[in-house]
């Protein structure tokens, strides 16, 4: 899904089509609870799909770049007192923890550990 994003703002596409899953839906609740998207809804012509909607100030996109951290064959775990250690001005980490996919600063309030999967800067 990051790869589609960042493919069709390279193309300054207004939108793009991704296919639906649940996990797809809670990243991109938190792309747009942090700005990085206008939003998203399921396509009128496939309900199998979403319709997302990409932002951009002053004509570049608001995601300038995605990195992966951990990946299927290299998986890193952190620690509540791990996590602590990772600066957050670098860009939104998300984390996939036990209570579901949070930011950084929400794992750190809510004293969370887990498996931190892109950096959006």
């Amino acid at each position: 899904m990051f790869a589609n994003i960042k493919n069709g703002q390279m193309a300054k596409k207004p939108f793009i089509l991704q296919p639906q899953k649940n996990i797809c839906a809670a990243f991109l609740n938190i792309l747009w609870n942090e700005g990085f998207i206008l939003g998203y809804k399921i396509s009128e012509t496939d309900s199998n799909m979403f319709k997302i909607f990409l932002k951009y100030q002053n004509g570049r996109p608001a995601i300038n770049s995605l990195k992966s951290i951990t990946k299927p064959s290299q998986r890193v775990y952190y620690s509540n007192k791990q996590l602590w250690k990772i600066k957050s001005n670098k860009g939104v980490v998300i984390i996939s923890t036990n209570k579901g996919l949070m930011v950084l600063d929400e794992c750190k309030r809510l004293r969370l550990g887990g498996e931190p999967y892109i950096i959006i800067k």
